[in-house]
């Protein structure tokens, strides 16, 4: 009789199992079958250059109400950049040209010359002196070399104490 409870109570989880994976399984009812070739759009350049000046213009229109001393910190103006990227990048992938593209990085690159062109480092940093420069690099080497011989002075100290 247990072999024939094992059994039964083997059968009904085999059951129950074949149940819960049917019912969640999403295929049912699907054709798998891929026949249809993907939609491949070719690049219209004339077309991707039209909607990148429709994003310029809209960008041109945001950074109007930017204060043109505050046009070189990006805080003041990280949402309108970022619309204007989305823009590019929305409308690049709709037309079915890859982003970016030589056409579409010629376009960035004018919308910067034209707006960030000022916004140069003020400060120039430069190298220190070489006295400086020799100290900042031999300070932790040795410090290091010194860590090591600590160890290796440690390490045999408890030895001879053990």
């Amino acid at each position: 009789m247990d072999t024939n409870l094992l059994t039964l109570f083997k059968l009904s989880l085999i059951f129950v199992n074949m149940l819960m994976t049917r019912s969640l399984s999403d295929a049912d009812g699907v054709d798998l079958s891929f026949t249809q070739q993907p939609r491949l759009l070719q690049c219209n350049q004339t077309v991707l250059l039209l909607e990148m000046e429709r994003c310029g213009e809209r960008f041109r229109s945001d950074m109007s109400h930017i204060h043109p001393d505050d046009r070189c910190n990006l805080t003041h103006f990280i949402r309108e950049y970022h619309v204007f990227s989305s823009c590019t990048e929305t409308n690049a992938e709709r037309i079915g040209c890859f982003w970016p593209n030589p056409a579409v990085e010629r376009f960035i690159i004018s919308i910067h010359k034209h707006f960030f062109s000022n916004c140069s480092l003020e400060q120039v940093f430069i190298d220190p002196p070489d006295d400086t420069l020799t100290l900042l690099i031999l300070v932790p080497v040795f410090l290091t070399l010194a860590m090591v011989v600590l160890v290796v002075w440690c390490s045999k100290r408890s030895d001879l104490l053990a």
